[in-house]
């Protein structure tokens, strides 16, 4: 069988049909590849929540705590009354399982405002105490019913099998009565 051969190149119609049809897989396997590639990349609302979040605390009445999330994550906002906040300064740092001033844990000039992850340090679980008439536990802080630990208005462990505070999550002020999480 004889193929039409192009005398001043010398391809074939062979190659031109190899070329034409690598040519269609290539485009056939992008075809298959991009969407599997783009539906990898994070929807809009995973990136939206790692974007630093602004909090306005002025409807935030003292004594009330609210709970929102960051990054997935709750985030306890609390206006503390003055008499949670000397409770908080009254307690010997020497004697916690995580040593921690209150001052440590606040920023200077707003300590009635506390800002921490809503998660306890022992299994990951959200405390009670942010909700009008939940158990704020044995310190007046947060409790958390699973395991029996007891944070204080600081968030630090007080009591029970949790290790560690409740850590403080980056956030600035960025007006009297409002902050910027992240």
């Amino acid at each position: 069988m004889a193929h039409a051969t192009d005398t001043s190149t010398g391809t074939t119609r062979r190659d031109f049909l190899m070329l034409a049809t690598g040519a269609a897989g290539a485009v056939g396997i992008g075809a298959l590849v991009v969407p599997l590639v783009s539906q990898m990349a994070p929807d809009a609302q995973t990136v939206a929540a790692g974007a630093p979040v602004d909090v306005d605390l002025a409807p935030i009445a003292e004594g009330q705590a609210i709970k929102l999330f960051w990054r997935g994550k709750p985030i306890f906002v609390r206006h503390r009354t003055k008499k949670e906040i000397d409770e908080a300064l009254a307690v010997d740092v020497a004697t916690l399982r995580d040593p921690q001033t209150d001052q440590q844990r606040t920023k200077a000039g707003h300590e009635q405002y506390l800002v921490v992850f809503g998660n306890c340090t022992h299994l990951g679980c959200i405390p009670l105490g942010t909700a009008p008439g939940e158990s704020k536990g044995d310190f007046d802080g947060w409790f958390c019913p699973c395991h029996g630990s007891h944070y204080d208005s600081s968030g630090r462990i007080r009591k029970g099998p949790a290790p560690l505070n409740l850590p403080v999550p980056p956030y600035a002020f960025t007006a009297d009565t409002k902050i910027k999480i992240g």
